[in-house]
């Protein structure tokens, strides 16, 4: 199977959710008429990131999520899967979520929602104020793979990753609101970690790791951008200029899955001693 994708940057205007869901209708078109299969947007693309005590305000459920984008994506002429992070409103509760939606020339199909685990509360970061951590894994079946997504925080904890590889991911997606931090180097330092994460992810686990960063200003706080894509042998195969929004598309196959694990079959490992593992895992508790 081999598909196109396209990490949208984009730097959507604080709370104002109707303009941003027309931008990112816009980028989806133009994705799409440039061959994109999937597209994959940044963490709460439809809102901005830093919106603390307005999340409810900004926030839609994902049926109104799927409607607005319907109405919005009508001239689609093909078939196009697209990840949208988004505040989540559902029974109450408001989550920093992603939604994956499967659009054709008809209707949107909802395929799943991740919402994020690892909710940030330190430094410049207060989510947990704010909204309801995840308690799931989210690893979806679509028409192009078995496909997981993590948002930001997530993918630094080694542990979601780990399980979302072992639940059959052949494509980890990682949309990620992630404000610049050390200026000294050529980039962003921690522009800089997001690659060596992303990159010994998918050297371990044999995935494709599809990163799709925000960018643009809030409050005085810059989104790095530099959205990447990265192979299953941790080879960086695309990359968005920083700071900028820009729309980066590149090929997956993935064959290449099953030829890394063939040749670095850690996964597989991992998976034999899975049984030992939780064992050791009880005895922690």
């Amino acid at each position: 199977m081999r598909f196109s994708v396209a990490c949208a940057q984009i730097a959507p205007v604080k709370a104002d959710v109707s303009k941003n869901l027309d931008t990112i209708a816009e980028a989806v078109l133009q994705a799409s008429s440039e061959g994109a299969d999937l597209v994959v947007l940044p963490e709460a693309s439809t809102s901005g990131y830093f919106l603390e005590g307005g999340v409810l305000e900004s926030s839609l459920t994902v049926a109104e999520l799927c409607g607005a984008l319907d109405a919005r994506l009508a001239a689609l002429t093909r078939p196009v899967d697209v990840l949208v992070g988004f505040y989540e409103r559902d029974l109450g509760n408001l989550h920093n979520a992603c939604a994956y939606i499967a659009f054709d020339e008809k209707k949107s199909t909802l395929i799943g929602v991740y919402r994020k685990f690892f909710l940030p509360t330190y430094g410049v970061f207060d989510e947990e104020r704010f909204v309801n951590r995840g308690r799931d894994l989210g690893v979806f079946d679509t028409r192009l793979g078995k496909i997981g997504v993590l948002v930001c925080e997530d993918v630094w904890h080694s542990v979601m990753p780990t399980l979302t590889a072992l639940s059959g991911a052949q494509v980890i997606l990682v949309p990620a609101a992630s404000p610049g931090r050390g200026f000294a180097g050529d980039t962003p330092e921690n522009l800089d970690r997001y690659k060596r994460l992303l990159r010994g992810v998918s050297e371990e686990h044999g995935v494709w790791c599809v990163n799709c960063q925000l960018c643009g200003f809030e409050g005085g706080k810059g989104f790095v951008g530099g959205s990447m894509v990265i192979d299953p042998f941790g080879k960086v195969v695309a990359q968005s200029p920083i700071l900028e929004p820009h729309i980066l598309i590149a090929q997956v196959d993935l064959e290449d899955v099953a030829v890394a694990r063939a040749q670095s079959p850690l996964l597989a490992d991992l998976s034999s001693v899975w049984g030992d593992i939780r064992r050791m895992v009880a005895t922690t508790e």
